[in-house]
């Protein structure tokens, strides 16, 4: 795959601490980070994560413990997350959705001995610090809602301020303390289906991959990134904050996701690459056409995946839809760059170097191109990927059986080494010997012009095999019948793949990254089907020969 740009970094700058520090003694005061009204250069970033590492080092912080952060999007999780690095620790970012049960899970399974957190979300800790003694130290940052008196006088953890750790020397560390293949990271997975799982993240893999996504878009100096994506998520950090680092470019972070000011961000900061994420894309597309629409600087939109109105998108918006195919429990496999030939636009791309895919059937055997089986990948070098799932052996060695990494995706490779995905095997559906992808089900919904968003996944009938079933959101203002979408499926798809079972929502259950939690979807239907919509109770016929 060609190269757009070479943004090589030093070898001796290959971790998280030693790029910063190459970057900032490269560009000094150029702006790196903006938030809100608040700028910060290179130079800037480096001096303040500098005073906070020193002050976290001389604190007792020793290479090698886990540091857990509960911070809502904001420059000091950026520079916290640079600060820990530095010192050789393992930051350890939890959802700030997380509460109770999975709060303590996060903590313990962890076995981080720091908590970082919001003074809004300190009372979060109070409630499971009984379940979590390993937790000695809790450094709270404020963000405008103070823990009360009562709060801080219950909590057992030693109390630092961040405000207090600022007052350290802006001296650099020595540059010797941290190596490449050294754990930067432990990323949970979304868990939607099970515990979440800590994946081991070394620090040249976020380097090495944020790297080739400068180098594979050409992101240039003056390019402005934007991510309003939470920097607890590796999408967030390792396809946006860290790229536009290493290109030397400037960083725009936004607190959240709002489609109603999303372009108006993009616009008054000069954004030229932003992310959408799952339903992010179905959002924004889904907003009434404007005479503005073409009123930006943004000349890239990374999707994932890519869905069916791309093309459209890009004409609407005057950019390049990118996209690739990447997992926090591996890293980043495939580019679709801007120079890939249109004719591939519904791709992930191909291999970026030193990996290699296989589309492997449920024996692990090859399948041949066209073909869908499991997305399978291995790497060739060190240190580029995820090194398994913390403290869990037997699930890392069931992931990467027979020397490859199993993605848990559906995908298939075309003629050329193009990658297209297919669906989650989990959440691909069986109906009457047919195997149904929920994603093109989706797809085909979300072009009726009364559908805002859409999740398909699979009940069990009174058959006991798969039946589809649809949570269908519509767009204010709009009204859909039972039967008008089942009219629009069927003249759209397989007759295999119509649904039996619809409920129309208010709006679907979101994660804090925008992914859809089809297991509350399906866990709620199960239990309750006898008073759902039923296509065959209402006595609509869908088969091979309908129109």
């Amino acid at each position: 795959m060609k190269r757009l740009r070479d943004a090589n970094i030093p070898a001796d700058a290959r971790t998280l601490g030693g790029v910063l520090r190459h970057k900032a003694e490269k560009n000094g005061d150029k702006t790196f980070l903006k938030f809100l009204d608040r700028e910060y250069s290179y130079r800037e970033i480096q001096e303040i994560s500098n005073r906070l590492a020193r002050s976290l080092q001389e604190g007792g912080l020793e290479k090698g413990q886990h540091v857990a952060f509960m911070i809502d999007n904001k420059p000091e999780l950026l520079f916290l997350y640079f600060a820990v690095a530095k010192v050789g620790g393992v930051c350890v970012p939890v959802n700030t959705a997380a509460k109770g049960e999975l709060f303590t899970y996060y903590l313990t399974q962890s076995d981080s001995t720091v908590l970082i957190s919001d003074s809004g979300l300190v009372d979060r800790f109070l409630t499971v610090q009984d379940q979590c003694p390993d937790i000695g130290k809790l450094i709270i940052v404020d963000d405008g809602r103070p823990a009360s008196d009562a709060i801080r006088a219950a909590l057992r953890p030693e109390i630092a301020e961040y405000e207090d750790l600022l007052k350290a020397s802006a001296e650099d560390l020595p540059g010797d303390i941290v190596r490449s293949r050294d754990l930067a990271f432990l990323l949970y997975t979304s868990g939607t289906t099970g515990p979440s799982k800590g994946n081991m993240e070394p620090h040249e893999m976020m380097v090495s991959g944020s790297l080739d996504h400068v180098e594979y878009f050409g992101y240039q100096p003056e390019d402005v990134l934007y991510t309003c994506l939470p920097l607890f998520h590796g999408n967030a950090l390792n396809t946006c904050a860290l790229p536009a680092l290493i290109a030397d470019a400037t960083l725009v972070v936004s607190p959240r996701f709002s489609a109603s000011s999303f372009w108006q961000e993009v616009r008054d900061n000069g954004v030229t690459q932003f992310n959408l994420l799952g339903a992010m894309a179905n959002i924004i597309w889904a907003q009434p056409e404007s005479p503005e629409d073409k009123d930006n600087k943004a000349r890239m939109c990374m999707m994932v995946p890519v869905p069916d109105f791309a093309r459209e998108f890009e004409k609407r918006y005057g950019l390049k839809v990118t996209s690739v195919y990447a997992l926090t429990d591996f890293g980043g496999v495939t580019f679709l760059s801007p120079e890939h030939p249109p004719a591939k636009w519904k791709s992930a791309g191909q291999v970026r170097d030193n990996m290699t895919i296989a589309i492997l059937d449920d024996d692990d055997y090859p399948q041949a191109p066209g073909v869908p089986g499991e997305i399978c990948v291995r790497c060739d070098v060190p240190w580029v990927t995820a090194q398994g799932y913390y403290k869990k052996p037997e699930a890392t060695a069931e992931a990467r059986r027979n020397l490859w990494f199993h993605t848990g995706d559906r995908g298939y490779l075309d003629e050329d080494g193009f990658l297209y995905f297919v669906d989650r095997k989990k959440d691909a559906i069986r109906r009457r010997g047919e195997n149904i992808s929920s994603y093109e089900v989706e797809q085909i919904i979300l072009g009726h012009p009364a559908v805002e968003d859409v999740a398909a996944y699979a009940v069990s009938s009174e058959m006991s095999e798969d039946e589809v079933m649809v949570s269908v959101e519509c767009k204010k203002g709009h009204d859909l019948s039972h039967e008008e979408l089942i009219r629009h499926c069927a003249a759209n798809m397989a007759y295999f793949m119509v649904p039996r079972y619809v409920e129309f929502v208010p709006a679907l259950p979101r994660t804090m990254t925008e992914k859809v939690e089809k297991y509350k979807l399906k866990q709620s239907a199960q239990g309750r089907l006898d008073q759902i919509w039923d296509r065959e109770e209402a006595g609509i016929v869908v088969n091979r020969h309908t129109n």
